[in-house]
């Protein structure tokens, strides 16, 4: 599933690709994507144009010339891809806008969604997310997982928690904090709180530059998309080498939660 980095990466290339072209087609494929009868989806859309983009945790909002919004979340299986009828994908598509010459591919949105929403409806729909991870600061967080009793792995994926986080970058989060996944915030010392909340700005501004570890192309000759895979500290690295100590990295669930983690540097 896209996390934060994964969304900032398509909220940056999209805002230098689709602002302010006029929306001159839309097509639905799947009514259970959008939240609203396809017509007037389509009436709502169709002739306007997004002003901005903005990223809320998982969630892109595109902003509508008429001060709507579309509520975009990838969920499971979701991608995105801007190009022509030309270059698109062999895949379904759930959604499809299109900017004169360019289509912008809402693809796998089968538990995803693309919701059109007022001001109001928006700020409802988002109202239970916890804080963007670059807004915090020290005092804030350790107020929060002060609070917090359970393992440290499903609490960093818990959006009313922190907004944004996942599997992936929990546990390359967890991993530069040299903090074992499965600890307790509760026992954490008010070192190991610090430790943890400086790893989490340098961990996701890291997997940004990399383009994140989502490998879907999101235009043709995307070579960025999909790079940080190449450079995962342990997601997904089940028994190769830890790069800090050289330790096996593990795996291990916890709370239905699978968490990869070298046990030798994370305690």
């Amino acid at each position: 599933m896209p996390e934060l980095p994964e969304m900032e990466t398509y909220r940056e290339f999209l805002s230098r690709n689709i602002l302010h072209k006029p929306i001159t087609h839309v097509e639905i494929n799947r009514e259970k994507s959008i939240n609203t009868p396809i017509q007037k989806f389509i009436e709502s859309v169709q002739g306007k144009h997004i002003t901005s983009i903005k990223r809320r945790a998982k969630h892109l909002i595109f902003e509508l010339s008429t001060g709507e919004n579309l509520l975009l979340h990838l969920m499971l299986g979701g991608l995105m891809f801007l190009g022509s009828k030309n270059n698109s994908p062999d895949r379904t598509k759930q959604v499809i806008l299109e900017f004169s010459e360019l289509q912008l591919n809402f693809i796998g949105l089968r538990l995803g969604y693309l919701h059109l929403l007022d001001k109001e409806g928006l700020a409802e729909k988002l109202d239970e997310l916890g804080p963007e991870p670059f807004e915090m600061d020290l005092k804030d967080f350790q107020e929060r997982i002060s609070k917090k009793k359970g393992a440290l792995k499903p609490l960093l994926v818990d959006q009313k928690f922190i907004a944004g986080i996942g599997n992936c970058y929990s546990d390359e989060i967890c991993f530069e904090a040299r903090l074992d996944p499965i600890r307790k915030a509760s026992d954490l010392t008010d070192a190991e709180m610090k430790n943890l909340f400086e790893a989490i700005e340098p961990v996701l501004k890291r997997a940004i530059q990399h383009g994140g570890y989502m490998d879907f192309p999101m235009y043709e000759g995307d070579t960025k998309t999909g790079n940080y895979n190449d450079n995962v500290l342990v997601y997904e690295r089940e028994g190769e080498r830890c790069y800090r100590c050289g330790a096996e990295i593990k795996r291990v669930e916890s709370s239905t939660v699978k968490s990869f983690y070298c046990p030798h540097c994370q305690i």
